[in-house]
């Protein structure tokens, strides 16, 4: 009986042991992998001949392409008047008693997920001050025209504005905060008077930089944002670097080269140093809108640019501007705009004064949509960029 004790409190104290040893450490021959799987989703826009959105199309009318594979639509939205009806979830089963004929039920809107992602971007470091009566303007009706209910709303400015609100449904925050803006950049009769760097005329090198920081920020966090429809107001006149090259290269007149000859400064090796900035600028700047371009394609962000300048004109006398170098600047940060724009899917509002048109045509084109999902056939985390292609089949 002793024996049969003294054996089970052995047996005890074995278990208790080996409960308290901890598990030998996995060694480098041990590794651990992780595997996940994500759904991919991405818009889809048809349209007819006559460039009208068709909203009746299924699921098998799509065909998706990665890489040239077909790939498996796992889920199908469709955005219609900003609307989001789910076409996947099966209806509602609702008893109908014999002899009843009732029209066709209709899906209701998945409220969960109804509704855009709008950001509204205040370069408020890149227009001056006497266009922040018309910046206001431009956003109370940007709010008026383009915002809808269910919309989610965030606003953010790049300097003295100080303006980040958070994603939000109240209309009436959106248009007090507009009463905040205020544009802080020089005009050309500054620039000239500007301490010359080797990154180009004073902080103008800085302020873009600043600009673009923000708005990787912004851009960057709508990338954890699913099964919405993301587009960003780029409220901005544009970007040059290397601003009146040719009036800054003059010293017979301390406000430009109106009454001098510039190239005979720009050839001038004296202090090739100084010149640097004014050799890189143009790739400094597509280097800057080139990585914002790819972070809005990562998070499917569409940016729209708005220049506040409207249709523009010549250059006021009192800037000491010689007008072939406005043209010259005004051609530079338009195209900058554009590029932004265009690379991202969507156009920019440049040399225009319908900004209410505008906007109409941003919300026609950001409130009827398909969202197609899909999990990728090919897994290899190698592949780190992906060839996607939509087509629809039925004519």
């Amino acid at each position: 009986m002793r024996a049969a004790i003294a054996l089970v409190a052995l047996c005890a104290a074995s278990a208790l042991l080996s409960a308290q040893t901890p598990a030998p450490p996995q060694g480098p021959d041990q590794p651990t992998f992780r595997a996940g799987v994500t759904l991919v989703t991405t818009d889809a826009i048809p349209r007819d001949p006559d460039g009208r959105f068709v909203p009746d199309l299924a699921k098998d009318d799509f065909v998706v392409l990665e890489d040239g594979v077909e790939q498996k639509i796992e889920s199908f939205v469709l955005v219609h008047g900003g609307r989001t009806f789910n076409l996947l979830q099966a209806p509602s089963q609702v008893i109908v008693p014999e002899g009843i004929v009732l029209p066709p039920t209709r899906r209701p809107p998945d409220t969960s997920e109804s509704g855009r992602i709008l950001v509204i971007f205040i370069d408020d470091l890149h227009f001056e001050p006497e266009y922040t009566p018309h910046v206001r303007r431009i956003v109370r009706q940007l709010a008026e025209t383009l915002m809808h209910d269910g919309d989610l709303v965030a606003m953010v400015s790049s300097g003295p504005s100080a303006i980040e609100i958070e994603p939000t449904l109240d209309r009436k925050l959106i248009i007090s905060a507009s009463e905040r803006i205020r544009g802080s950049a020089p005009n050309a009769a500054e620039i000239f008077k500007m301490l010359e760097t080797s990154s180009g005329p004073g902080d103008i090198r800085y302020r873009a930089q600043v600009a673009f920081q923000t708005m990787y920020s912004m851009v960057g966090s709508l990338d954890q944002v699913r099964n919405r429809r993301k587009a960003v107001l780029y409220i901005s006149p544009g970007y040059d670097l290397d601003p009146f090259a040719l009036g800054r290269a003059s010293k017979d007149h301390i406000m430009g080269g109106r009454y001098s000859d510039p190239m005979k400064e720009l050839i001038d090796q004296e202090n090739p140093y100084f010149k640097m900035g004014a050799i890189t600028a143009d790739v400094d700047l597509f280097l800057l809108m080139k990585e914002l371009t790819l972070t809005a394609n990562r998070a499917n962000a569409t940016l729209f640019t708005i220049d506040p300048r409207g249709l523009a004109g010549v250059v006021d006398a009192s800037q000491y501007l010689d007008q072939s170098d406005w043209r010259t600047f005004l051609q530079k940060t338009q195209s900058s705009l554009r590029f932004l724009a265009e690379e991202t899917g969507g156009f920019a509002v440049v040399n225009d004064n319908d900004f209410e048109g505008a906007f109409k045509r941003i919300d026609a084109l950001t409130s009827d949509y398909y969202v197609l999902g899909y999990y990728s056939s090919n897994p290899d985390p190698t592949r780190r960029v992906r060839s996607l292609e939509i087509s629809v089949q039925r004519p």
